[in-house]
């Protein structure tokens, strides 16, 4: 079977960084999807369907090729959270965060436009913050990194300082379960190792 290319829908650095660490190098097409219209409370059928509108928004664009669409949030006692809209949504979020968990949903979505065929995934890693002074919550704001980030912290970078355990899937925290990935890919008939050149 011939690999089609892969396709990132997402403008995430992230994820593209993920992905490129276990050899694929994919075609960032950022979707620009307005995830605002899509207002649902469950957040595994949340992050799903706006990962497949991110999918859907730039399959028009391939002939031939595998789309991956991804959207997170986190959950916190029951609440969903995406970015924050600003600095003080942020020190906010965080003063609940603090010493308190939160399970970090993320939507998988695979379409492969040469099977026409389209997976949709969840996977949840459950993240436990460490104990916080106003000031540390302060100081982290300031660095401008948690209003790039769905839960308002990134694990791959000064947010990693406050986190004091995860319990599943250290990739999807940042962004793109590799292991999910992997079983997807495997799911459609093609190989993660396919992509090594």
């Amino acid at each position: 079977m011939v690999v089609p290319p892969f396709v990132l829908a997402s403008a995430s650095p992230a994820r593209r960084r993920l992905l490129q660490t276990v050899g694929i190098e994919p075609i960032v097409k950022p979707s620009d999807f307005d995830e605002s219209q899509i207002q649902l409370s469950e957040p595994d059928q949340l992050v799903q369907i706006l990962a497949q509108r991110k999918a859907e928004t730039v399959v028009s664009q391939f002939e031939s090729a595998l789309i991956m669409g991804c959207d997170s949030v986190l959950a916190v006692n029951g609440e969903i959270y995406g970015k924050p809209a600003d600095a003080s949504e942020a020190i906010a979020r965080w003063q609940l965060m603090q010493g308190n968990f939160g399970d970090l949903y993320t939507g998988h979505v695979l379409i492969d436009t040469v099977q026409n065929q389209t997976l949709v995934k969840c996977q949840v890693t459950r993240v436990y913050f460490a104990q916080m002074s106003d000031r540390a919550i302060q100081a982290y704001v300031a660095t401008g990194e948690p209003l790039k980030c769905a839960g308002a912290f990134a694990l791959e970078g000064f947010g990693s300082l406050f986190v004091e355990t995860i319990t599943g899937c250290h990739s999807n925290v940042i962004g793109l379960s590799l292991p999910l990935l992997r079983q997807m890919l495997a799911e459609l008939g093609y190989d993660a190792t396919d992509y090594w050149q």
